[in-house]
């Protein structure tokens, strides 16, 4: 149970799944802040929880310790984030995710259109690559890689 004396890191690994080393990991971070008692131990709040929750799952969909850094600097450091601080990072996240949805459809679509020719390289393809206009672009399958 968590007290005013906060919560141990292991107490904290219990509640999320988390290693004690990965832990460590994201306060070194500083996704996380965890304070010291009197006798010098780590503790942290139990919103950390929550702090450490949104970076597994962020982790999980593809974002990057950083891009999760970016939108956690938003986050305020010295009081629990209130459910409009998460809702915030969650529209910016929301948009990303979109984004890469829309990115992975028209691959889809581009993917579907090349596999019954399969040629991706060939000098002269009717469907993508009329007069391998895609060389300009650089090497590899242009037409399959989606822009950033």
């Amino acid at each position: 149970m968590p007290s005013r004396q906060g919560l141990t890191i292991g107490q904290v690994a219990q509640r999320t799944g988390l290693a004690t080393s990965a832990i460590r990991y994201y306060e070194d971070m500083h996704l996380v802040f965890p304070f010291r008692n009197n006798a010098g131990q780590r503790r942290f709040a139990s919103a950390d929880i929550r702090r450490l929750s949104f970076v597994m799952v962020s982790q999980s969909l593809g974002f990057s310790i950083a891009d999760i850094h970016r939108a956690m600097a938003s986050l305020p450091k010295d009081r629990a984030p209130t459910k409009a601080d998460w809702s915030k990072i969650s529209k910016r996240f929301g948009r990303e995710l979109d984004q890469r949805i829309a990115k992975m459809q028209l691959l889809r679509e581009r993917l579907d259109g090349c596999i019954g020719c399969g040629c991706l390289s060939l000098k002269n393809c009717a469907l993508y690559n009329k007069g391998d206009a895609a060389a300009k672009s650089g090497p590899g399958p242009r037409h399959l890689m989606v822009s950033d």
